[in-house]
């Protein structure tokens, strides 16, 4: 049995780009008075080393929450007592394995898995803290 969407037909992608440019625009600083002086711009690193060990905790961290997000899932699926014994036991194994390899990857690179916590500021942090 199929469901039918019936409401409005999902914007073109196209169609968003005009308004998130407008609201880029709306928030931009406003321009200097007269004889005011404004603080040097924050400076990014560029270095390439630093680059490629940002995206790599970056990854890392997407990865690393993605597998939160599947362990909370899998054990939402064996509270509510919807698979079998043999998947809990395989589902078990592959979560284990997956924490395993995460954790090797990290100390491959330097990082613990609390590293990869990022603080969004007001918001708290990405992941929930470890148990």
């Amino acid at each position: 049995m199929s469901r039918e969407y019936s409401g409005p037909p999902p914007p073109h992608p196209d169609a968003l780009g005009a308004p998130l440019a407008q609201a880029f625009r709306l928030i931009q600083a406003p321009p200097a008075r007269p004889g005011e002086t404004r603080p040097p711009a924050h400076r990014m690193r560029t270095d390439p080393d630093a680059v490629g060990e940002d995206l790599l905790k970056l990854v890392l961290t997407v990865v690393e929450l993605l597998r939160q997000l599947i362990e909370r899932q899998a054990l939402r699926r064996v509270d509510s007592g919807d698979l079998t014994d043999e998947q809990e036991e395989e589902l078990g194994a592959t979560l284990l394995a997956l924490h395993d390899r995460m954790t090797d990857l990290c100390v491959e690179h330097g990082y613990t898995l609390a590293d990869l916590n990022l603080d969004l500021g007001p918001l708290g942090t990405l992941l929930p803290p470890a148990d």
